[in-house]
Order: C-alpha cells, then sequence, then structure tokens
C-alpha cells in the first residue's frame, strides 16, 4: 500500500538534471520552476545499458528564455551521473541535430543521437512529430523516442534491443489560472489522452459567502471526476476505466485552497489491470460506435498498489508495464 504522500516524495527524488542549464542552480525543484516559471515534462525509462537495468530520464524544459532537451542515464548507486543536454534557441540550429558520446561503468560508451531539425511542437514543451532521440549501448538502440524512427535506426547503424525499455514514470509541471490542460499516455505503447483539471466555484445562494470551489478532471473530453465542496475533501482518490484498464487518480489541492501566492497542486495518475478489471470495464464500458472513450466511475478508497505476475497485454503494453507506471502532474495555478 502506498500513500499519495509517500509516491509523491518518491517522484521528488528524480530532480531536474543539473546539467540541464547552468541557471537551475537550486537543490529545490520547486522552487527553481517557480522562478522560471518554466514548463518541464519529465520521462523516466528503465532499461538495460551496460549489462545492467538502468534508468534514462528524458527532460524537456520551456521557458520565456530557455527551451531545451536533456538526457541523462544513471549511474552508480542510483545517481544521475551522465548526462547530455540540447537547447533549442533560435540561434541555435547547429545543434537540432547531434550526438554525444559518455562512458558509463568505466568503459561502456553509450551514444546520445538527436535529430530535431523539423520537430513540431505545436507550442508544446515535448514535440509531437518530426523528431528523434536515441540512446545506443553496444550496437544495440536501449531507448528510442520520437516518430521518426526509420531515420534513427539509419543514422545510428544499430538494431532495436531485444529488450523493450519500459516507461516507469513521467512528471510535469504545468501552469493556469483555473484549467490545466496536457496530453500523456498511460503507458509507453498506448495513445495520447487528453488530460484537463478545472478549478471552478460554485455560488449556492446569490451570496458571495456562500462561493463553495468545485473541481472537474475530464478525459478525452469526458467529465471523470467531479469533486464538490473542494474546501473539504481537498484530498481524495478516485477510480476511473479506461477500456481494460482501471486508473486510480489521487489529488491533492490544499495549497491552492489554503496557502497564498503561487502553490502547486498534486495529481497522480496510476494505471492498474487485473481480470477483475477486464470485466468490469467490459460491462460498464460504452461502445467504440458512440465513443471513442470507455470508461466508467466508481467511488472507490483503493490503495494505491502494483498487480505484478499476470500475464496478457494491453495495447501491445504487458500487465506489469502498465501496472508500474505513474503519471505525476504539479498543476500551479497563477492568479
Amino acid at each position: 500500500m502506498i500513500s499519495l504522500r509517500a509516491i509523491a516524495t518518491m517522484q521528488d527524488a528524480i530532480g531536474i538534471p543539473a546539467c540541464f542549464s547552468s541557471a537551475l542552480k537550486s537543490s529545490d525543484d520547486h522552487t527553481t520552476v517557480t522562478r522560471l516559471g518554466q514548463s518541464v515534462h519529465m520521462s523516466l525509462y528503465r532499461t538495460k545499458i551496460a549489462d545492467q537495468c538502468r534508468l534514462i530520464t528524458i527532460t524537456w524544459c520551456k521557458n520565456m528564455i530557455l527551451h531545451g532537451l536533456s538526457v541523462s542515464v544513471e549511474g552508480p548507486e542510483g545517481k544521475a551521473q551522465y548526462c547530455c543536454k540540447v537547447e533549442l534557441k533560435p540561434w541555435y540550429f547547429w545543434r537540432k541535430q547531434g550526438s554525444k558520446r559518455f562512458i558509463v561503468h568505466g568503459n561502456k560508451p553509450v551514444d546520445v543521437f538527436w535529430d530535431l531539425k523539423g520537430a513540431k511542437f505545436n507550442g508544446e514543451t515535448e514535440p509531437t512529430s518530426e523528431y528523434y532521440v536515441a540512446v545506443v549501448c553496444d550496437q544495440e538502440v536501449v531507448l528510442l523516442i520520437g516518430d521518426l524512427k526509420k531515420e534513427a535506426y539509419r543514422r545510428t547503424g544499430c538494431r532495436p534491443a531485444l529488450i523493450d525499455p519500459i516507461l516507469v514514470s513521467k512528471k510535469e509541471h504545468i501552469f493556469g489560472k483555473r484549467k490545466f490542460s496536457t496530453r500523456a499516455k498511460f503507458h509507453e505503447k498506448g495513445r495520447c489522452h487528453e488530460i484537463s483539471i478545472e478549478c471552478k466555484s460554485n455560488n449556492i445562494g446569490g451570496d458571495g459567502d456562500k462561493i463553495q470551489p468545485e473541481m472537474e478532471i475530464r478525459l478525452d473530453g469526458h467529465v471523470v471526476i467531479h469533486v464538490k465542496r473542494l474546501q473539504w475533501k481537498f484530498r481524495g482518490n478516485e477510480s476511473i476505466h479506461l477500456n481494460k484498464m482501471r486508473v486510480e487518480v489521487y489529488w491533492d489541492v490544499h495549497d491552492w485552497l489554503f496557502s497564498p501566492g503561487l502553490k502547486h497542486a498534486l495529481f497522480i495518475f496510476k494505471p492498474v489491470l487485473s481480470s477483475s478489471n477486464i470485466s468490469m470495464s467490459s460491462s460498464h464500458s460504452i461502445s467504440s460506435s458512440s465513443s471513442p472513450l470507455s470508461l466508467s466511475l466508481s467511488s472507490s478508497s483503493t490503495p494505491l498498489s502494483t498487480q505484478t505476475g499476470r500475464s496478457g497485454s494491453l495495447e501491445g503494453c504487458s500487465v506489469s508495464e502498465a501496472s508500474a507506471f505513474c503519471l505525476f502532474l504539479y498543476a500551479w495555478k497563477v492568479e
């Protein structure tokens, strides 16, 4: 059983890579994000490098003066020791395609290749198409993100790794006044879903003293969670069902309501899959002909847990992969 606070504490240990920018010198990630007003998207993958299971962190960062990419590989004792950064400022055209090599575990070379010349960002922090970032070790592409996969294999001259990388978690810092939106996958081989969170006030009696805050969470345009009397339910969780997968949604919006100044709320989306979830979602799901989304709501206080040891697949992803993933959203409310 894992509590909301415990999960947040574990995730906070994965900080913004220090090599990303010389401006990021604070040991407090939240202070750094607030000071620079930057949007940060971090994806954490587990894969095999130099005969060991290691973590690779892909970080995209954007603010008024900086837009860049950082790739870091876990070193000995879990430290993100090896790092490569790419700055995407308009006057750095030569940096939008290149490679970098570093040595892991004393004698194993690891190469990072990237091509962002034609990357389409569409106003987002993370590109949506026309790019690739590849990590190569022992003549294998151990991690490849982006849609230009053929170009990546051609340029690296290496074969795909025998073991697919696992997307462990994704962490995003987003800013807004009342509404916060992002696009995310609940596992690496699934499709992107539109997630929006809106905090609104409901005047229950025409008197300004009787305004009660409410919160809605939408998935692909459908309201999946509606929290009334948010001042009393500022922490909680509910379950939603997406196709054959249950997703536990946790929230903590205490600082939005009771702390002055620029504060963030934390939302955690944790996919969980089991045989009971499959039968439940099939009995309550919306048909694909009437809606692109199959989901149902249940008021649940089921603790966050990891389901392992089952066989099966979901949109090309094994059960253990889907169950291991967590999406962390830090929503900064700007007055």
